[in-house]
């Protein structure tokens, strides 16, 4: 068992690619299967009040992005393609398929939103639906970035200079790194379970990991924005139906107010709610997380 997720999630060891990707299994044979992606600085750990709810109606999928918690810690590559979300979107995608899940939701939190916002745009057949939690899309966040939100999101610029400047200033103290990550996000509601931030703790405590998840913020600021204007100058637009969820307590909620508005720029089909939390909406305010998504997925 990996804490704190229930006993009806089992462990399956995949590799799609040659990268391992840990992955958990779950939940009823009847529903639309739907993938859970965490966000920055967790694991699939973060949907552990969450998951068993969906559990009830769907099969549900929990991983850990590559280079993140137990999963493959490749390397990025001169341009960091190696964490580019196209990237890792292929290795969600083919994850889903070695299941035998062929069409899925998912859902996303942070920078596994991210990837999920890429899944639904390179693999549109696949995706029936898509949540984003606490987020706005790359390109709109770093196309109209201004003052407060390189005071806010102050780590994205960061994480993204250079080896070996952050991954040399945070491997000084990568617990209290992430302890104050998780602090400085959060806005009220539930505290985080302990036994969740041991096990934040555990894999994040792991040169590999802070180099691998800088690689992620180089590549968002590379490779992905480039990737996400080139989808933009297409007009292509995410088909599935899409929910985005924001804590109104936050960064997000309180800058870019309608966050669903934003969402219609880049999605055909939107709704979406504020949350009384900040960033860890899954963590935060779990109950109201787990009945909007739990509404979204059976509509």
């Amino acid at each position: 068992m990996t804490v704190p997720l229930p006993d009806q999630f089992k462990r399956v060891t995949l590799a799609p690619g040659g990268v391992k990707i840990n992955t958990l299994v779950g939940g009823s044979d009847r529903g639309t299967p739907v993938l859970l992606l965490h966000g920055y600085p967790q694991t699939h750990v973060m949907w552990h009040h969450v998951a068993p709810v969906l559990a009830q109606d769907h099969p549900v999928v929990l991983t850990d992005l590559r280079g993140y918690g137990d999963s493959g810690k490749p390397s990025g590559g001169p341009t960091h393609e190696g964490y580019a979300k196209r990237t890792m979107a292929y290795d969600q995608i083919r994850v889903m398929r070695e299941l035998g899940y062929e069409r899925f939701a998912v859902v996303g939190h942070d920078r596994g939103a991210r990837v999920a916002h890429r899944l639904a745009l390179d693999y549109a057949a696949a995706v029936d639906r898509i949540a984003v939690l606490d987020i706005v899309p790359t390109r709109h966040a770093m196309r109209t970035a201004d003052m407060d939100f390189g005071l806010a999101y102050w780590h994205w610029f960061f994480l993204a200079q250079p080896e070996p400047l952050p991954e040399h200033q945070i491997g000084a103290d990568p617990v209290g790194w992430l302890r104050g990550r998780l602090s400085s996000w959060r806005r009220g509601g539930q505290p985080f379970d302990p036994k969740a931030v041991d096990e934040y703790v555990r894999c994040f405590n792991n040169p590999g990991a802070i180099h691998a998840s800088c690689e992620d913020y180089r590549a968002g600021a590379g490779t992905d924005l480039a990737d996400d204007d080139a989808t933009a100058a297409r007009g292509e637009k995410v088909t599935a139906p899409l929910l985005a969820l924001w804590g109104e307590h936050g960064f997000v909620g309180r800058h870019y107010g309608d966050v669903a508005a934003i969402w219609r720029q880049y999605a055909d089909q939107v709704q979406g709610q504020s949350l009384p939390g900040g960033h860890f909406l899954a963590e935060e305010v779990p109950l109201q997380t787990a009945a909007a998504l739990r509404a979204f997925l059976q509509d």
